[in-house]
C-alpha cells in the first residue's frame, strides 16, 4: 500500500535550508519515484509557538525551548533545547509559507501527508504557568548535560497532556488541513521512566487519544528505532505494551533499520500493528560509497512471506540525502516488483539510464562498485570512520568491509569512460564520487604509514608521509570536490545564509550550519557524526587537523617527549573551533575541471 519516504534527521541534516524551488525538485522527485506517504513537518514551531503563548508562556520561555533552525529535529524528538537557537519570528514566517506550498504540492499529485503531534515534551514554563501539572525530567541526550538537555515530559496521565496535544493538532489541522496520519516519538533515544508495561501502555495511549481528541480518524505513525536503539529495555512485554495501548490498525510502524536490524522478526511482526520495511542506510548525511544491495534485495520479501506478516509498505528513510543515488534508486523500484532482482543485469541497465548511453566500462565500474562498497554483508552501520574525517589519533579504524581494489579499479573505468560520457552531469557526479572514495582510501594508507614511522621512531618517513598528505593530496581533494557544485561547502553555508532577513540572523545560521557538520554542539558533544566531504571543509578543518597531527607527532620524535592523546584533543579541539568562526566566505560556484582534476590524482596516486 505505501512507499514511505524521509527521515525526521533529514529535516536537519539535509532540508534544514531549502527555499521553495528545492522543495518543489524534491517533491516532483518523490513523485517520479512512487512515493506516496512523507512527512510534511516544516512551519510547526510556529503553530506550537501560537499555543504556548495561548496557554500563557512568555517568549523568553520559548525562546529557551527551541534551538537553532539546523538542530530542530532533535528538540521535536525532546532530545535537545536551546542549543545554537532561538528561532527569529521571520523563521516562522518563512517557514510556514513553504509548509502550505509542500501539503499543497503533495496532496495534487496523490501523496498522503504526514503532520507532526504531540509526543509529551513540555518547555518548562508550562510549570511555571501550571504548577501543579505532573512533569518529570528525561535524563541527558548522546553527550550532552542538562543545559540543553533533559527535557520535561508531561505524565500520560496529567489533564493538561489531553489539553496541550488536542490544541496543537486542532491549530495545525485548521491552519493545513489533514491526511490523518500523525506523527509522534515520545522515547527516541530516552529511555521511559518506567519499564512497567502498563506504564508503557497509558504512554502510547495518551499520545494516540491526544490525536483522536482532534481527529477521531487518526492513524498514529511512528518510528521503530526504539526498539532496536535499545534493546535491553525494550523487552518483549515493552514492546507489546506500547504498541497495544493503540487500537490494532490504528498505527504505523517504521521498521527503521529493517536492512541491518530488522524488528518485525523478534515482535512477531509487531504484535500485529501494521509496519513498513525501511531502509536508513545513511546516518549523518555523511559521504562514502555504502550499500547493503542483498539485503535489501531479499529482505522487503522476506518480511511479505513472514508468518502472519502485516507489512503494508516499504520506505527510504536515510539521515541525510544527496549521496549514492544508486541505493536510493533501487529501493525505489524493489517496492514495485515480486521477487528480487538480479543485481549485476539491473546495474548495467542502471548505468546507461543514468549516463543515457550505453557504456561498456562505465557498466564495468558500476558492476565492481556494486559487489565491493554498495554490498555490506551482516550487521552494517554506514557512519563514514575514514581517518579523513575524524579527529586524528593513533588508534584510527582503516577497516574496509569491501576490496580497496574494485574502487581504483572503477575509477580507472569512469575515467576512461570520460570521452564519451563527459558531457553527462550525473557521469561528473560520479566521477567526483568515486575519486573522492580512491582518495578517502589513499588517506587511510598514508595514515598508516604516518603511525608505523611514529611508531618506529623513522622521522624521514614520518615527513614523507605526513608531508604529501597535508601538502598534496588532501590539496588536490578539496580541489576536485571544489569543481563540483554538489561537493561545495558554500552552497550550504550559502543557503544557510539566504534564509536570513538580517546580518544577524545570517550569521547565526551560518554558525548553525557549520557547528552541524563539524563540532555538532557546543563542545564537540557528538563530534564529525554529520560529517561530509566537501571543497572548502577538507581544506579548511581536515586538512588542519592532520597537520597539527603530524607537526605534534615530529615534535615528539624530535624531542623524545610521548605523544598525548588528551593534550592534543585540547588543542585540536581550538582548530575546530577556529573553522566555525573563521568568517570567510565560500564560493557557491563550481571552480575547475573535474575530469582533469581527477585524471591528475589518478596519475599520481593510482596504485
Amino acid at each position: 500500500r505505501y512507499r514511505y519516504y524521509q527521515n525526521v534527521c533529514a529535516q536537519s541534516y539535509s532540508f534544514a535550508w531549502w527555499d521553495w524551488a528545492r522543495w518543489e525538485r524534491e517533491i516532483d522527485w518523490m513523485a517520479l519515484s512512487g512515493i506516496n506517504l512523507a512527512p510534511a513537518f516544516a512551519g510547526q514551531e510556529a503553530i506550537w509557538q501560537r499555543v504556548y503563548r495561548n496557554l500563557g508562556l512568555n517568549q523568553s520561555e520559548i525562546d529557551k525551548y527551541f534551538t537553532g533552525p539546523a538542530f530542530l529535529a532533535w528538540n521535536r524528538m525532546g532530545n535537545l533545547r536551546r542549543w545554537a537557537g532561538p528561532l527569529p519570528p521571520a523563521w516562522h514566517f518563512k517557514q510556514l509559507y513553504l509548509q502550505y506550498r509542500i501539503v499543497e504540492r503533495m496532496r495534487s499529485l496523490g501523496m498522503t501527508t504526514v503532520l507532526p503531534a504531540f509526543a509529551g515534551h513540555v518547555p518548562q514554563g508550562i510549570l511555571r504557568v501550571f504548577p501543579r501539572v505532573n512533569a518529570t525530567r528525561l535524563g541527558h541526550w548522546s553527550h550532552f548535560d542538562c543545559t540543553y538537555s533533559c527535557i520535561y515530559l508531561l505524565d500520560p496521565e496529567d489533564p493538561m497532556f489531553q489539553v496541550i496535544g488536542t490544541l496543537f493538532l486542532k491549530e495545525l489541522i485548521k491552519e493545513f488541513g489533514t491526511d490523518h496520519v500523525y506523527s509522534a516519538d515520545t522515547f527516541n533515544e530516552m529511555t521511559p521512566l518506567s519499564s512497567d508495561p502498563a506504564y508503557l501502555s497509558r504512554v502510547s495511549n495518551a499520545v494516540f487519544r491526544s490525536m483522536t481528541g482532534a481527529d477521531p480518524k487518526a492513524l498514529w505513525l511512528m518510528q521503530g528505532w526504539l526498539f532496536q536503539h535499545q534493546p535491553d529495555f525494550w523487552q518483549p512485554a515493552q514492546v507489546r505494551a506500547l504498541l497495544h495501548g493503540v487500537p490494532l490498525g490504528r498505527m504505523i510502524v517504521l521498521d527503521l533499520f529493517a536492512e541491518s536490524k530488522p524488528v518485525y522478526q523478534w515482535t512477531e511482526s509487531f504484535y500485529g500493528q501494521p509496519f513498513i520495511w525501511c531502509m536508513l542506510h545513511n546516518f549523518g548525511g555523511n559521504h562514502g560509497l555504502f550499500g547493503t544491495v542483498e539485503a535489501i534485495n531479499h529482505g522487503p520479501f522476506a518480511a511479505r512471506r513472514f508468518p502472519n506478516s502485516t507489512m503494508v509498505g516499504t520506505g527510504l528513510v536515510p539521515e541525510g540525502i544527496e549521496q549514492n543515488d544508486m541505493v536510493y534508486e533501487l529501493m525505489n523500484e524493489l517496492g514495485w516488483h515480486q521477487e528480487p532482482l538480479d543485481l549485476p543485469s539491473w546495474v548495467t541497465r542502471y548505468a546507461e539510464r543514468r549516463y543515457g548511453a550505453p557504456n561498456a566500462a562505465a557498466a564495468g565500474a558500476w558492476r565492481l562498485l556494486l559487489r565491493s562498497v554498495y554490498n555490506c554483508t551482516g550487521v552494517c552501520v554506514n557512519h563514514n570512520r575514514s581517518p579523513l574525517v575524524r579527529r586524528p589519533s593513533l588508534r584510527m579504524d582503516t577497516e574496509l568491509w569491501y576490496n580497496a581494489s574494485d574502487v581504483y579499479e572503477a575509477w580507472r573505468l569512469l575515467l576512461s569512460a570520460g570521452a564519451e560520457l563527459g558531457s553527462s552531469p550525473t557521469f561528473l557526479y560520479d566521477l567526483v564520487d568515486v575519486t573522492r572514495q580512491a582518495a578517502q582510501q589513499l588517506v587511510s594508507d598514508y595514515y598508516l604509514s604516518i603511525r608505523q614511522a611514529f611508531q618506529s621512531h623513522a622521522l624521514p618517513e614520518l615527513l614523507t608521509a605526513g608531508g604529501v598528505l597535508v601538502y598534496d593530496l588532501l590539496p588536490e581533494l578539496d580541489s576536485l570536490l571544489s569543481s563540483h557544485s554538489l561537493f561545495l561547502l558554500g552552497r550550504w553555508l550559502e543557503n544557510a545564509r539566504a534564509m536570513a532577513t538580517s546580518d544577524r540572523e545570517a550569521e547565526q545560521y551560518e554558525l548553525n550550519a557549520r557547528n552541524q557538520v563539524t563540532l555538532w554542539g557546543p563542545s564537540g558533544n557528538i563530534l564529525d557524526y554529520a560529517n561530509k566531504q566537501l571543497g572548502g571543509l577538507v581544506l579548511d578543518y581536515y586538512t588542519v587537523r592532520w597537520s597539527l597531527f603530524v607537526s605534534v607527532l615530529v615534535e615528539s620524535l624530535n624531542s623524545g617527549r610521548p605523544f598525548h592523546q588528551d593534550r592534543f584533543n585540547q588543542a585540536v579541539f581550538q582548530v575546530e573551533r577556529g573553522f566555525i568562526y573563521n568568517k570567510k566566505r565560500y564560493p557557491a560556484v563550481p571552480a575547475g575541471d573535474t575530469m582533469a582534476i581527477s585524471r591528475k590524482l589518478f596519475l599520481k596516486y593510482y596504485p
